[in-house]
């Protein structure tokens, strides 16, 4: 089994390290240390299975993991997340997660959930499933978040922990005017008035670092 670790805290990619290797003493493990090099790792390698941290400096989690889908990658993904509620974890499934578990249950869970993937199955915390269960397929439940596109959304992400415009750009590889453009429909999608009430959603709903 070949894995990559993908963290930006060094004690919890050894910390999972350890685990995989008392699970599997011969599995070959890597690590990266932010999504930038998760995705230059799995762009020369084929994993197993890759370990990823949702909240990273630089490219967030489920960046790399979108960036991962659009290229085809085969590799199985098993979202790490500090964000205990259903709205980052139907995000991810949604971009083609096989499985999302919380940091704290992390040393209980990740042998459990590397169990599922292997045989093909889908690995949710148990706290998070029974959220997604009640959730609606329909529009109308969703939250405003959820209308989002993947593209608003980053954009979104970005402005509510407190970047500006131009160094959004400069992230997203766009120009300051077309954020502003993704800027305009995320406040039209989400009927809200400013960054102030975007914040104050973002808080709310634990969507912010």
């Amino acid at each position: 089994m070949k894995v990559l670790i993908a963290d930006d805290h060094e004690i919890i990619r050894k910390g999972l390290a350890q685990i995989l290797h008392e699970y599997s003493p011969v599995a070959e493990i890597e690590e990266a240390v932010d999504g930038e090099d998760a995705l230059i790792k799995a762009g020369g390698n084929t994993y197993d299975l890759i370990v990823l941290d949702i909240s990273m400096p630089g490219k967030t989690g489920l960046e790399v993991l979108s960036e991962l889908s659009e290229r085809n990658q085969k590799s199985k993904v098993l979202i790490l997340s500090i964000h205990p509620g259903k709205e980052y974890a139907l995000r991810a499934f949604k971009l083609g997660a096989s499985g999302y578990i919380s940091k704290d249950k992390a040393a209980d869970e990740l042998i459990k959930a590397i169990d599922f993937i292997s045989r093909g199955r889908k690995y949710i915390s148990g706290e998070i499933a029974e959220q997604l269960l009640d959730l609606q397929t329909d529009q109308t439940s969703l939250a405003p978040h959820e209308l989002l596109s993947e593209q608003e959304y980053k954009v979104f992400y970005r402005l509510v922990n407190g970047k500006r415009i131009g160094d959004i750009a400069n992230e997203l590889y766009l120009s300051p005017k077309t954020i502003s453009t993704y800027k305009k429909r995320v406040l039209e999608k989400m009927k809200m008035e400013g960054i102030s009430e975007l914040t104050k959603y973002a808080v709310e709903h634990n969507l912010a670092n």
